[in-house]
């Protein structure tokens, strides 16, 4: 996957590649899935995933083969009552996004928490995988 003004794809894109449900959910259907963020850094990736109107007990996070999958199921249930009149209204709400993960990550120590909104998601580089500092080689 090419960005706009890039030659080369990101490292990022190549490992995570693409959610595998991009494209088919688009303003038209009246559903709208969060949006991520991926970052890498020396010793781990993150994934930032925006659900400002979910609570930490809505999302479920599953692993399996090497497939990180976020997901969220909530129902909503609203009722009005004036006199003769009564509306309810029934909203359902859901989502799912799936990552592939690298091979180059310790998937047993992945880690995750939720505060003001966002969904943190932490997954660790294995040690050899990660960024050593550079070293000048003496010549004998």
């Amino acid at each position: 996957m090419l960005r706009k003004g890039t030659v080369f794809p990101s490292i990022v894109d190549d490992f995570f590649g693409k959610d595998f449900l991009t494209g088919f959910f688009d303003d038209r259907t009246g559903i709208s899935m969060p949006s991520v963020n991926i970052i890498e850094d020396k010793d781990d990736f993150r994934i930032e995933l925006a659900a400002p109107s979910l609570d930490k007990e809505d999302f479920k996070l599953d692993l399996h083969n090497n497939v990180l999958t976020i997901s969220s199921e909530k129902e909503q249930k609203n009722k009005e009552e004036d006199g003769r009149y009564m509306r309810r209204e029934f909203c359902y709400h859901s989502f799912r996004r799936s990552f592939a993960l690298p091979n180059t990550v310790q998937t047993n120590k992945i880690t995750a928490s939720y505060k003001d909104g966002v969904l943190n998601i932490v997954i660790p580089k294995r040690d050899e995988d990660k960024e050593k500092p550079a070293r000048e080689i003496k010549i004998s």
